[in-house]
């Protein structure tokens, strides 16, 4: 619980979220209403004092039991459980609301340049731009209003970062990439490293330059060591909204379409491009020089071996359509009974 910010009573909590509060048919709410809420927390760890929500059916029966005041479920819930209910249409984003309420006044970064950072020659700064100890901005760099450079952070040259980005301790923009505004980068991202490229000469790897760039659009954000590739020529695009997890590996010339989805661990090899409003589960691996379509969504541990069309659901390695995997899942798990029946025929005919 933040200590600045105040509890708050169960009407004032529901109006808060935009909740219906009372809750029909609940005898209790009448006398509760003025219950006060001191903080947030899971169904399981709540206390008398904390709100809850279910976001997800599978938690259901921790919310019968939890201890929590009160929790915020679906305008359709109609079961009996623990704690008051407020009805509220999204649960999940609505209590999202509650945990910035009550958590830490968030930090404010000084604006201004730290006696240790270095700055190259003819760096650009917008207004209120925080520069953080030992960062180094090299030649020519440019820096859009209100960014914040974290400690120990690395911009190449002539990089560009645009306004209210921020960029975590320890992140690396290489030379000549691009970042639009309002970009995330958390701790230990790589953008422009060289990509993945080499020939075989008389058996020997011969590196291929990668002289391309990267580009990241308005709103993104990229999850703690994160790579993404510079391409091997033109750029490797990752474009407006796209959300992406933690230990990615994005390679070169890659594109990959607006408000898109990328799970931990999800691999994209080189040249491959992925549509607008693509998910890739976690430890999605897929290969180079294919299309996703629009929509998509693979779930994790798939392979994608060959390009997917656009909005539906894949599963397995290779990926194929949902209801094609969960198809070949039964008959893998019934194997067992095929060997037997197989195995009797086999002794049924020996026998003759």
């Amino acid at each position: 619980m933040s200590q600045t910010s105040p509890n708050l009573s169960l009407l004032q909590l529901a109006a808060l979220v935009g909740g219906q509060f009372p809750f029909v048919g609940d005898p209790r709410t009448s006398e509760l209403g003025e219950l006060l809420i001191s903080g947030v927390a899971g169904a399981s760890e709540a206390g008398p004092t904390d709100v809850t929500f279910l976001g997800n059916a599978k938690y259901l029966p921790a919310l019968k039991h939890s201890k929590a005041g009160a929790a915020l479920v679906p305008l359709d819930f109609d079961e009996a459980a623990s704690p008051l209910l407020i009805r509220v249409g999204n649960p999940s984003l609505e209590f999202a609301k509650l945990v910035a309420y009550f958590a830490p006044t968030p930090i404010e970064w000084e604006p201004g340049i730290h006696p240790t950072a270095v700055l190259g020659s003819g760096v650009i700064l917008g207004e209120n731009v925080s520069v953080q100890p030992y960062a180094v901005l090299e030649p020519d760099v440019c820096v859009g209003a209100g960014t914040v450079i974290g400690s120990h952070s690395y911009l190449g040259h002539g990089a560009r970062l645009g306004a209210d980005c921020f960029l975590h301790p320890r992140v690396v923009v290489g030379e000549r990439c691009l970042v639009g505004d309002r970009v995330i980068l958390h701790s230990g991202v790589v953008l422009g490293s060289d990509g993945f490229g080499f020939e075989n000469v008389e058996g020997r790897h011969v590196k291929i330059a990668q002289v391309g760039i990267v580009q990241v659009d308005d709103d993104v954000e990229i999850g703690a060591n994160t790579t993404v590739d510079r391409a091997r020529f033109g750029r490797t695009w990752i474009q407006e909204g796209t959300k992406i997890d933690n230990l990615v590996q994005i390679a070169h010339n890659v594109i990959v379409g607006r408000h898109s989805l990328l799970v931990a661990q999800a691999g994209i090899s080189g040249s491959t491009k992925l549509g607008d409003r693509v998910t890739l589960a976690g430890q999605v691996g897929v290969v180079g020089h294919i299309e996703i379509g629009s929509n998509v969504v693979v779930g994790a541990q798939s392979g994608v071996s060959k390009s997917l069309e656009p909005s539906a659901l894949y599963m397995g390695t290779p990926a194929v359509p949902a209801a094609e995997y969960r198809e070949q899942v039964a008959y893998i798990r019934r194997l067992h009974k095929l060997v037997d029946r197989v195995s009797k025929l086999e002794q049924a005919l020996r026998s003759r």
